[in-house]
């Protein structure tokens, strides 16, 4: 890194660990810092998906308080797991309140299995997941029950999963993604088939794969290499002969992270995504090729709070935490001066308006939008500094 870029990134890691830390209540990590709007929309509550990749955040740093904050948010949420073994969406710290979300929210549970695992991997905590153990039988039952019995990917509803005001459903590439790595992560009896089907269904273009294909995908590959090019990245979604137009950089990166595609199919989404064309001094968007009003995809409920139009929100906004995930691409793909220059802008992002650590940013015009203080801003910066620094492994 240049001498200007390590002062920014040194001061935003600072930063970072003070906002986490402020972030920090009894039960586990906050999703924001506490401010009215935060309270009155829930985000002074204990999400398993932010809380669970600032928990990877406080395992990076070595902090004793950030690993006894990380125990308590993984705790917080176990006590309030479903019958039938899922994980809540939040639990609202002041009164024990529980959400599972409208549609389901799918992530919940995959993230809590995740930071489970890499907390018992990473940690001089070795009796967590032994506590755990019926907790986490459970956890997954549930998630194998979300699967179709043909191919053991995930499935789910629109809109339930962190992106909460998108269509996609069927066979979402963000959660399988996080499925394929829980398979790993737990050893499941599953994994090969699991991983061949991912790569089958999502990037269905590789020699036309002619490896044998689950009856219950079949119709729909062959509609989607008669009809869709080959746009160099996993698809987004896959439904019944109905998959998403977008390119998911944030599922994207997260497939190479794990460890998904083959080298050849790594090194072409790598290079498809950088050679998109974005606004240079914001850090990468969540996706390429945002839904459009009167696509087919649209859905009214996008519209709440007028947030979730072309390059905002979930629909192709700039958000710090994902475009760690991205930067942390770039370097386990042999891109370091790539990504250093990535992670030179998301520095820059979390320092607007004196440190705010805006949630999201508009891609186009760049004006920082959502909610102050954002956590996994904070905690993914802390994990993504210390992966490029070469100082953790923790994927």
């Amino acid at each position: 890194m240049k001498k200007g870029q390590n002062s920014i990134i040194k001061e935003c890691y600072e930063k970072s660990i003070e906002l986490l830390k402020n972030n920090s209540s009894k039960y586990g990590f906050l999703a924001a810092a506490p401010q009215k709007k935060a309270r009155e929309r829930n985000y002074l509550s204990i999400f398993s998906r932010d809380a669970s990749i600032c928990s990877l955040g406080a395992l990076a740093s070595c902090d004793k308080e950030l690993i006894k904050t990380a125990k308590r948010s993984i705790l917080t949420l176990a006590r309030k797991q479903a019958d039938n073994g899922q994980i809540p969406n939040y639990v609202k710290p002041e009164n024990g309140g529980v959400d599972f979300w409208r549609l389901g929210c799918i992530d919940a549970t995959l993230w809590w299995l995740i930071v489970v695992e890499l907390y018992d991997r990473n940690s001089s905590d070795k009796k967590l997941k032994i506590q755990l153990k019926k907790h986490i039988k459970k956890a997954l039952f549930w998630l194998e029950c979300q699967t179709h019995v043909e191919d053991r990917l995930v499935m789910q509803n629109e809109a339930s999963d962190w992106a909460d005001l998108m269509p996609r459903s069927g066979k979402v590439l963000y959660s399988n993604a996080l499925w394929c790595y829980v398979n790993s992560l737990y050893k499941l009896r599953k994994k090969a088939q699991v991983f061949e089907n991912f790569n089958n269904l999502f990037y269905p273009f590789d020699n036309k794969n002619k490896k044998i294909v689950p009856k219950c995908e079949r119709r729909t590959i062959m509609e989607i290499r008669k009809t869709e090019k080959d746009g160099g990245c996993y698809l987004s979604y896959v439904g019944y002969l109905y998959w998403g137009q977008a390119t998911n950089v944030y599922a994207n990166a997260l497939s190479v992270i794990f460890g998904l595609p083959a080298k050849k199919l790594q090194e072409k989404i790598v290079n498809t995504i950088l050679n998109k064309k974005r606004k240079k001094d914001l850090p990468i968007p969540v996706l390429f090729n945002p839904i459009k009003e009167h696509s087919r995809e649209w859905r009214k409920y996008m519209e709440s709070h007028k947030q979730n139009y072309p390059s905002q929100y979930h629909n192709g906004g700039v958000w710090p935490f994902v475009s760690c995930f991205w930067a942390i691409t770039l370097a386990r793909s042999g891109k370091k001066e790539e990504a250093a220059v990535e992670f030179e802008k998301i520095a820059m992002a979390n320092k607007n308006n004196n440190w705010e650590f805006n949630e999201w940013f508009h891609a186009r015009t760049g004006k920082a939008c959502g909610m102050k203080g954002q956590s996994w801003n904070a905690g993914m910066f802390i994990f993504a500094y210390q992966y490029i620094e070469n100082r953790i492994k923790l994927f």
